[in-house]
């Protein structure tokens, strides 16, 4: 085995028992399968969530489409063929407004949240995620003689410790809060935001010209010269929502999902907090329920290990952070994965008080921006996925307002235009949305790890005479996908 050579390595846990929906709030129709990823490569998961898979922390998880209450479809968005519709641009000028004024719109937000319901177990259900007992099946040993790198990981996770800042910004009074929240001390003061962006484009240009990395700061898309007889871009209507002469200074940082990178570490406190009151304002959350070790759990841990190509995007592939900085403090953070093909949206969490920005569908118009940015520098990255499109969940619908998108057949995995697939599901909630033949699955050739062993499943099963795994192991493979199948370490004790 080559040493430089990272894998994925995972322990499959099969279909679990129905446990409650957060859509219909069936308190046992929700059905899934489920792995804990120990590693996991963003090529594999890019390939995992092609197939229906996603992952909340370290959990990826599969909806059994025919079984579960609501089922889950996996949603792209075409970045680059992208149009905002008319209530996106309405969103759009809300968020000029502000900026400019300085006035909160007054009302609710318009029903579009980027997760209105929290569609991930792992936060909803935390007892499903059986991950204390998965520790002790598997050595730190085991990790750095199979997939270097991963020791190094494991250790980030406690290397930071969490302040009483927390308990206090989470708990007290709105008003008291509020009052006591100001600009980060560790950072300059916010400066008018012509400013800013005159200076992100200097530094932008200058990197190019020395070969210097990407600025941490996510500039605001740069429009390109629109005809007269064309429609506005996405990029030019971001950009007028981003006035010179403005109340406020709106910024949007990149942050590594990383202890050691130091942006991250010194706001991880103010953005736990954030995700704290979000989910007690949003969600109705019980304080235990969204403590710091459920925010690390659910928004930090990633299995995903950083990675770099000559011909990917500068800041490398892997999880991020995209922070919302108003006026010196975050207001909202979008969690992403940076994959070879497309950026896919983990979660988003926001301060309640700005909920008429609508920044759960703000927020998913920046990243499709950011799609567009990265593709000019990694020609195979053109896709945004927005998770999971519930079509019986009228809720849960706004998703497929961003197009042209696709829905993935949940037996054939092959990509559907959404306007093919919504007639078939307004006349059943589940449904076969492509036609072609199913693939052949071979578990021979299924690659397992055992006993510290990387060898294929046949050789396994012979080693194992009687092993009663069989068919769990069958079932696995024809989840990931025989080219999965192939590549990521299937653990077996």
């Amino acid at each position: 085995m080559a040493a430089n050579k990272s894998y994925s390595i995972v322990e499959y846990f099969g279909g679990d028992d129905g446990y409650r929906c957060g859509y219909c709030k069936n308190q046992t129709g929700n059905f899934s399968h489920g792995m804990w990823s120990h590693a996991m490569t963003v090529q594999d998961y890019q390939d995992l969530i092609d197939r229906g898979w996603r992952r909340s922390g370290k959990y990826v998880y599969k909806p059994i489409m025919n079984q579960t209450c609501c089922p889950q479809y996996t949603i792209r968005c075409h970045a680059l063929k992208f149009q905002p519709t008319k209530s996106h641009k309405k969103i759009l000028k809300k968020m000029s407004k502000f900026i400019s004024s300085g006035e909160l719109p007054k009302g609710q937000d318009d029903g579009e949240p980027m997760d209105s319901v929290c569609e991930d177990p792992g936060l909803r259900e935390p007892n499903k995620v059986r991950h204390p007992e998965l520790k002790s099946n598997y050595s730190d040993d085991d990790f750095q003689k199979i997939s270097p790198g991963i020791n190094q990981q494991f250790a980030m996770s406690s290397s930071v410790t969490f302040s009483q800042s927390f308990h206090a910004m989470s708990f007290l009074p709105s008003a008291v809060r509020d009052a006591g929240v100001g600009a980060d001390p560790s950072r300059p003061p916010c400066r008018k935001a012509k400013d800013v962006r005159k200076e992100r484009r200097l530094q932008k240009g200058q990197a190019r010209q020395h070969g210097d990395g990407v600025s941490s700061t996510v500039s605001p898309p740069q429009p390109a010269p629109t005809p007269n007889n064309q429609a506005k871009s996405l990029e030019e209507f971001i950009s007028e929502s981003m006035p010179d002469n403005s109340s406020h200074c709106l910024e949007v940082r990149l942050v590594p999902v990383n202890f050691e990178d130091p942006q991250f570490a010194a706001s991880y406190d103010q953005s736990a907090a954030l995700f704290a009151r979000y989910q007690m304002a949003v969600h109705g959350d019980d304080p235990s329920e969204c403590n710091e070790s459920q925010f690390r759990r659910f928004l930090c841990d990633s299995p995903l290990e950083a990675e770099s190509s000559p011909d990917g995007p500068e800041m490398g592939y892997g999880s991020f952070h995209q922070q919302y900085w108003l006026d010196g403090r975050i207001v909202a953070v979008g969690v992403i994965d940076i994959l070879p093909t497309c950026v896919s949206s983990v979660y988003l969490y926001y301060h309640p008080d700005f909920a008429s920005l609508s920044l759960g569908s703000y927020s998913a118009l920046r990243e499709i921006a950011f799609t567009r940015q990265l593709q000019k520098q990694s020609p195979k990255l053109s896709y945004y996925y927005l998770g999971f499109y519930i079509h019986s969940c009228p809720k849960m619908r706004y998703k497929g307002q961003y197009r042209p998108s696709d829905l993935l057949c949940p037996e054939t995995y092959v990509w559907v235009p959404i306007e093919r697939c919504t007639p078939k599901l307004d006349n059943s909630r589940y449904a076969r949305l492509n036609q072609d033949a199913d693939e052949d699955r071979k578990r021979e050739r299924t690659l397992v790890l055992y006993r510290r062993t990387v060898m294929p499943y046949a050789a396994y099963s012979r080693k194992r005479r009687g092993s009663s795994d069989e068919s769990e192991v069958q079932q696995y493979a024809g989840l990931v996908g025989q080219d999965c199948a192939e590549r990521i370490l299937l653990y077996r004790s």
